[in-house]
């Protein structure tokens, strides 16, 4: 008996936005192809249903934690972000894990794979069913080292909350007389972490030892861009309203004379747009964003993964409005390359006009935007997600092989 065949459980617990379910879909694609049988678990069923109503594989509500822990200070690495998903006591993340263990109980996956969700590796660790994990850099944190910081924090306090993190998950694991980890990272990998993203976009600075597979994203559907009439200089831009922001990054292209193609989501849905304006053209739906990006000069997002990767690729430098700690890490790494520009620090009232000229002038940003999508000439999703499902494949060889052993 080989690996064919086997039913491999897709789940993703913690995060937002589509990014996670588009990495799953696209992996899901290639499993079935090649004959295996794929279920799936998501942490958001509303927001995600239109992005896999194609997928034709089950698809069921993750166990989420839906409680708030209250006294908290802002999260400085992973072990804190943790703390509010149920890891502060055994007796909280009890219950979660028993929520996956009833799932796997029911379902009998062969093999477990976690997209940020590391209480499900938990459980397939307490049940002894095989388990990998799919991410970026943030939430696949390197083997054996201490969780990175992103805030300044005492040291002393980092270490205690890993300890404790660390601590929780093993008091749950002793319970199923399951092997307990032996460091904080490995809450987070399962048995074969894979590493979905690029060396220049690893959150896991300086990590020297690793295998970069490349970042998911999914390139396929979406509006062909119909841009503004005129000869201003071409702006892609996708941004959200909850940005504080967005509007003056808008009025800013318009008072430099660009042409906007844009889509905000909330728009979309029939809010006001923010800035009207015979510059830019407002998309009813997603944008196909390898046409769009083609003919941009310039690319304005919150530095989500899919955007920002497809930009780079095409050469195309960018203007990045973190929302959060991920994409604030991911747009740091970006402008150190030089193809972007990190406006985390920025608000309402900054000076937005200056900085969109600089960047449309200065002939660096390009140059470096283009430097990167040369090195990365060929990349295709579909190798990647063929490497990944192999790896995959490989570990349940191995696991069949010392059970029949």
């Amino acid at each position: 008996m080989n690996s064919a065949l086997k039913h491999i459980h897709l789940c993703w617990e913690l995060g937002g936005g589509l990014g996670h379910a588009g990495r799953l879909k696209m992996l899901a694609q290639v499993l079935l192809a090649r004959g295996h049988r794929v279920t799936l678990s998501v942490r958001d069923l509303m927001q995600t249903r239109a992005l896999l109503a194609d997928l034709d594989v089950p698809t069921l509500q993750a166990p989420v934690w839906l409680h708030k822990a209250a006294g908290l200070p802002p999260s400085a690495n992973l072990a804190e972000i943790l703390f509010h998903c149920g890891y502060l006591e055994p007796a909280a993340l009890r219950g979660m894990v028993a929520g996956w263990r009833d799932l796997f109980g029911v379902l009998q996956p062969d093999l477990v794979v976690a997209d940020f969700a590391p209480t499900a590796l938990l459980a397939a660790r307490s049940m002894g069913l095989r388990s990998a994990s799919v991410g970026n850099g943030f939430n696949s944190p390197q083997p054996g080292q201490p969780l990175p910081s992103w805030k300044e924090a005492p040291p002393e306090r980092l270490a205690s909350s890993e300890a404790r993190m660390l601590a929780t998950a093993n008091a749950v694991l002793a319970e199923f007389q399951a092997p307990p980890h032996a460091h904080a990272s490995d809450v987070f990998l399962g048995d074969l972490p894979l590493l979905c993203t690029w060396p220049e976009l690893d959150h896991g600075e300086g990590r020297t030892q690793a295998q970069w597979l490349g970042p998911s994203f999914t390139a396929d559907g979406g509006l062909a861009p119909c841009w503004p009439e005129g000869d201003g200089r071409k702006v892609f831009a996708y941004l959200k309203a909850v940005h504080p922001s967005h509007g003056a990054v808008l009025k800013a292209l318009v008072a430099e004379g660009c042409r906007v193609l844009a889509y905000v989501p909330e728009v979309a849905l029939g809010a006001a747009p923010p800035v009207l304006s015979e510059q830019i053209v407002y998309a009813e739906s997603p944008l196909a964003l390898p046409q769009a990006l083609a003919g941009a000069e310039l690319c304005v997002c919150h530095a989500g993964e899919a955007t920002l990767a497809q930009s780079l690729l095409a050469g195309v430098p960018l203007l990045m409005l973190p929302s959060h700690t991920e994409q604030f890490l991911t747009a740091r790494r970006v402008a150190m390359s030089g193809a972007g520009y990190n406006a985390a620090l920025m608000t309402a009232d900054s000076d937005w006009r200056g900085v969109l000229r600089s960047m449309l002038n200065h002939a660096g940003y390009r140059a470096a935007a283009q430097d990167f999508a040369a090195r990365h000439r060929g990349y295709s999703q579909r190798q990647m997600n063929e490497a990944l499902a192999l790896k995959m494949e490989q570990l349940l060889a191995c696991e069949w092989i010392k059970q029949a052993n």
